[in-house]
């Protein structure tokens, strides 16, 4: 019996015909193909502003890009509790200044500590203070081959070691003003 009812199932009729759900396929498509037409004409400025507007916004938000990782080097070996540099830093400086021809790549210089009790500013006892001097070093030895405006400075959030890591990444076009 249970077999009879399962076919019986099979053999009803659709709720709706087959046209009409390939009719509103189609008229689906063609709306989205007429926005997409119409977006080629669009004022994106002023879309952006009644959207801000829409949602109670202002001013828009600044634009930052986080550069594409491209490659990297570090400096390694930190004494414990200092950001006195543990070598000259005469090879990153070439590595860095190699990069950086292109005019599209970022430098971002990253301090970092161990999370020992011992890997802390001395002064301050803080490890965040500890790796951002020793990314701040890094940094003033890059400053005679990197402009200012291509290089970011940051700290770790959590123990990477006694280290101090640079990143190129590619950013995209340089913005007007720079070169």
């Amino acid at each position: 019996m249970s077999g009879r009812m399962d076919m019986a199932r099979f053999d009803e009729a659709p709720a709706r015909p087959l046209w009409l759900i390939t009719l509103a396929d189609l008229a689906l498509l063609l709306v989205g193909f007429f926005v997409l037409i119409q977006s080629r004409q669009l004022d994106r400025q002023a879309l952006a502003r009644g959207l801000r507007a829409g949602f109670g916004v202002s001013a828009p938000a600044p634009a930052t890009r986080e550069p594409m990782p491209l490659g990297i080097a570090a400096m390694l070996n930190f004494a414990p509790g200092s950001a006195a540099l543990p070598s000259r830093p005469d090879g990153l400086v070439a590595w860095a200044e190699a990069a950086l021809r292109d005019p599209r790549v970022l430098l971002t210089v990253t301090g970092s500590t161990d999370g020992s009790p011992s890997d802390v500013d001395p002064l301050t006892r803080s490890a965040a203070v500890l790796a951002a001097d020793r990314a701040r070093a890094i940094a003033v030895a890059l400053a005679v081959a990197v402009p200012s405006h291509r290089l970011l400075v940051r700290t770790s959030g959590r123990p990477q070691g006694r280290r101090v890591s640079l990143s190129l990444g590619y950013a995209g076009v340089p913005e007007r003003g720079h070169p």
